[in-house]
């Protein structure tokens, strides 16, 4: 079932019905068993009928799937992203660090941003005007409750400059955490059991109508378990709303290639959706 944050209130598609739920978004999804949860609510949620679904479920409706939750990211998850920070700090010297964090037992993990500074779908993303190299990073993100279980998946974007984080790795917090650096959505997949190994992640990128950038992984090509990376993060930290855990990235655009204002960044992910975005700057800060 899928579970969506609109600006007409929350939405739960099952069965090909939509149901309004009238609930507060943080206490819906923040707990141990919401698919059960959610089974359950449907037979006293108010079923949306075919004439009515238009108004409610429509392009511009849709919110990011977070509250008050944090959203964190892994890093280094993939082989291709090894590779692809190992090129970008070449010149730095820091090239065998992205080599030794691929192999270690602790994985990369980094605060990404707060409920604000993330957009949902169909919203802009933005581009730092001092980096000359930005890029989308297409994430299966994980929801998980407060307390440490995977409740559900939804598609995140975290936009990264790698020509900032090139230049020196303890730069990272600045080439990661920026206004709408983020993106996640355009629902929530809530599963009974974990999601499977060979759904697939793509990504597109247009630019005036024109296809520039176009590749596509499986979910079984990352490292690391989805417990792995979660055991770690609550290892010290506590989240009394859950949070969102972006996985790490495997689709690594050519090392000519950087965003351009107006590019539209699409991001499918198997059984859940299509989270679409377009790159803008930041309006107070472009000049």
């Amino acid at each position: 079932m899928k579970l969506y944050n609109t600006r007409g209130g929350i939405l739960l598609r099952h069965n090909d019905c939509l149901h309004l739920v009238d609930e507060n978004w943080d206490v819906l999804i923040n707990r141990d068993n919401l698919h059960e949860y959610l089974t359950f609510k449907i037979k006293t949620s108010e079923k949306i009928s075919s004439e009515e679904e238009p108004r409610l479920f429509h392009g511009d409706a849709f919110l990011a799937p977070v509250g008050q939750q944090e959203v964190w990211a892994a890093g280094v998850t993939y082989l291709k992203s090894r590779d692809a920070r190992m090129e970008e700090s070449q010149a730095s010297g820091a090239a065998s660090l992205y080599d030794k964090v691929y192999d270690a037992d602790r994985p990369e993990l980094f605060f990404k941003a707060t409920a604000a500074r993330v957009s949902g779908h169909n919203e802009p993303v933005y581009i730092r005007k001092d980096s000359a190299w930005n890029v989308p990073e297409p994430e299966l993100t994980l929801f998980i409750s407060s307390g440490g279980v995977i409740q559900g998946y939804t598609i995140g974007n975290d936009m990264s400059s790698r020509s900032i984080e090139g230049e020196n790795a303890l730069y990272l917090p600045q080439a990661k955490i920026y206004e709408k650096s983020a993106a996640l959505g355009p629902c929530l997949l809530i599963t009974s059991k974990p999601i499977a190994g060979e759904t697939a992640i793509k990504m597109n990128i247009q630019r005036g109508g024109v296809k520039v950038y176009e590749d596509a992984t499986m979910v079984s090509q990352i490292k690391r378990s989805f417990s792995e990376l979660t055991n770690y993060l609550f290892s010290e930290c506590d989240f009394p709303h859950g949070c969102f855990l972006m996985t790490g990235t495997c689709l690594v655009p050519s090392a000519d290639f950087t965003l351009q204002e107006g590019d539209v960044v699409e991001i499918t992910i198997d059984g859940i959706g299509t989270l679409v975005n377009t790159i803008a700057y930041n309006p107070k800060h472009k000049s």
